[in-house]
């Protein structure tokens, strides 16, 4: 079998196993750490289906149709995604599946880049799914093709759980040609795809069985290395940690490699402890390896000197630091202070991009609120880009726990308070779980603004298409029988603030939701999509009065102050959006440069 040798991201040393294994279809909703799964499995397999689902639900449930019906398919998505998909995901394990059903989870310890950092190996014991977690990316190539194996011997979903640390890391890895994918024939057993009462009960006697075939079949995926009375206990990204802090602190012991952190191999690891006095488990976040290896010693009587959780904690990333105290602590031995290579960094805010739509939508929305007198009311957020809202100058967020969730946290303030609020929703996320919220606002007639911040892309993972490219969500909005709904372009400011104003007006007016889309194109998808120099803003320094309202109340990173206090654009960084211009109160602000073919067409679309 002829490899090759390329440095990858782990994310696609993950979608090369996959098409190694022959996944024929694939699915994912975009969000870090998971996000160029998806995007290298489209780049490089041939004849594959894959698909930017509209929520994680539905890019699980593709799979797992897929699945159904012979086919070697694949879900992928950041573990808060899985919360969306849990309820197929419970399904898919009693039925099982014909083919292959391997779901990714990219979680994300010390919340990197989401609102929690929950440890979705939970989900393999709370639905009984097999959980195979890699280390590094050519541990990752190879165990998404067991994985695949795995789960079409078992005829049963399996989870590959990956961390950031392994999805964005680069390394060499030996990877494996692509395979023929493997699709599915039409073939139907309602007895056992459908969960009525009756089939569920005799699919839970077939899930059980296959649970314990997993339990014997997951011990060929884990190995012990080296010896010693002292036995640790490596899982995932804690086994290169461990390998390295033993050989940094000259230690010796045995260590078991472990990849699948559920079910953990029992026969393994009762041999292991056989000639062990001392284990350590070095395991990311929470304890779910410790409590199921405390069981087995429990029910086999097996009494060592134990270190886990207790000591290494579990709060945050796995680091090689953390892991190096931990066993200094374990055998005892004093650990040398790694020197720190922390550099004192001025504080840096995120900021919103240069030209994004979303800062002048926020900067109206506040004089539209102010001018109905609305100034006070609570803004629901979302998750997107525009989460940065919360930020000053803005301070146009009060709430922003997960995706779709501002109309349902607006509908429970109202109905606390009983005061008009305002739910502001991304496009992406305003049809991956934002319709039913709507609805339900319709249908109870919540007295609540939508805002839906339209840049036809879901922007925060790059870029990736929205379904608002294709529907027009005004069109949607009056169709789920919203009577109130106005489109505006943000940069079209009198107009905007003039809008914004008549439908929190209208809202407190009628005691029924009403709905704006803010519609203009993400900056930096306008930019892919011309060719040419843009134009460029330009202060008139007799103009400008210094009065700072450019670049501290609306914050473009490409405007700063000059020592006199006036304004200075960055020709490098402006992008000529023009967004600038109506702010100034003293005109002081044009735009120079002749506009590129298709410019108008990039950010109106």
């Amino acid at each position: 079998m002829k490899t090759s040798i390329k440095v990858v991201l782990g994310n696609e040393a993950i979608a090369t196993g996959a098409l190694a294994a022959g996944v024929s279809v694939a699915a994912a909703y975009p969000g870090t750490p998971s996000t160029e799964i998806l995007e290298s499995i489209a780049k490089y397999g041939k004849g594959v289906y894959t698909e930017w689902s509209s929520n994680e639900k539905v890019a699980f449930e593709t799979a797992y149709g897929a699945a159904m019906v012979g086919a070697r398919a694949m879900a992928s998505m950041k573990h808060v995604g899985v919360n969306v998909a849990s309820d197929s995901v419970s399904s898919s394990s009693y039925t099982g599946v014909e083919g292959s059903l391997v779901l990714v989870s990219a979680d994300d310890p010390s919340m990197w880049s989401s609102q929690n950092e929950q440890d979705n190996r939970y989900f393999g014991l709370q639905y009984l799914i097999p959980v195979v977690e890699p280390y590094d990316p050519q541990s990752a190539h190879l165990l998404t093709l067991r994985s695949f194996q795995l789960s079409d011997s078992l005829k049963h979903p399996v989870m590959l759980r990956t961390n950031t640390r392994v999805s964005h890391v680069r390394a060499p890895v030996e990877i494996l040609p692509p395979a023929e994918p493997v699709k599915g024939k039409l073939m139907k057993d309602p007895h056992r795809y459908v969960l009525a009462p009756e089939n569920a009960r005799r699919d839970r006697k077939e899930q059980l069985k296959r649970w314990e075939r997993a339990k014997s079949m997951v011990e060929e995926l884990n190995e012990i290395e080296g010896e010693g009375r002292t036995l640790v206990i490596a899982s995932g990204i804690g086994y290169p940690y461990v390998k390295e802090a033993l050989e940094d602190l000259h230690l010796r012991a045995a260590i078991l490699k472990l990849s699948t952190p559920v079910p953990i191999p029992r026969r393994l690891i009762l041999k292991a402890l056989e000639s062990a006095d001392v284990v350590a488990l070095v395991e990311e976040l929470d304890p779910v390896v410790e409590m199921q290896l405390k069981s087995i010693m429990f029910e086999e009587d097996v009494r060592v000197k134990f270190f886990g959780k207790d000591l290494l904690g579990r709060e945050g990333e796995l680091t090689l630091d953390r892991t190096r105290r931990f066993l200094g602590k374990v055998f005892n031995v004093d650990v040398p202070e790694v020197p720190s290579l922390e550099v004192a960094v001025p504080p840096r805010p995120p900021a919103m991009c240069s030209g994004c739509p979303h800062r002048s939508s926020f900067i109206d929305l506040k004089k539209g609120l102010t001018s109905a007198g609305l100034g006070k009311s609570f803004i629901s957020g979302d998750i997107g880009c525009y989460t940065l809202g919360v930020l000053p100058p803005f301070d146009s967020m009060d709430s922003g726990t997960d995706m779709g969730s501002s109309l349902g946290l607006a509908n429970g303030v109202y109905r606390a308070t009983g005061e008009v609020d305002v739910a502001v929703i991304g496009d992406s996320t305003f049809f991956h779980s934002g319709l039913s919220a709507l609805a339900n606002a319709v249908y109870n007639n919540l007295p609540v603004m939508v805002v839906v911040l339209d840049n036809r892309s879901t922007a925060m993972t790059g870029q990736q298409p929205s379904p608002s490219k294709e529907i027009d969500i005004a069109g949607v909005a009056r169709s789920l029988g919203v009577e109130y709904v106005k489109v505006i372009d943000p940069f079209d400011t009198s107009n905007s603030v003039k809008v914004f104003t008549e439908a929190a007006k209208w809202v407190k007016t009628n005691n029924k939701p009403a709905v704006v889309v803010a519609k203009r194109a993400c900056a930096l998808d306008a930019m892919d999509n011309v060719e040419g120099k843009p134009p460029v803003a330009l202060v008139e320094l007799t103009k400008c009065t210094g009065c700072s309202i450019c670049y501290d109340f609306f914050t473009c990173p490409a405007i700063i102050p000059r020592e006199d206090k006036k304004a200075l654009i960055d020709p490098d960084e402006c992008i000529g959006c023009g967004a600038c211009v109506p702010v100034c109160p003293f005109k002081a602000i044009r735009i120079e440069g002749d506009e590129p073919m298709g410019w108008r067409e990039a950010w109106l679309g």
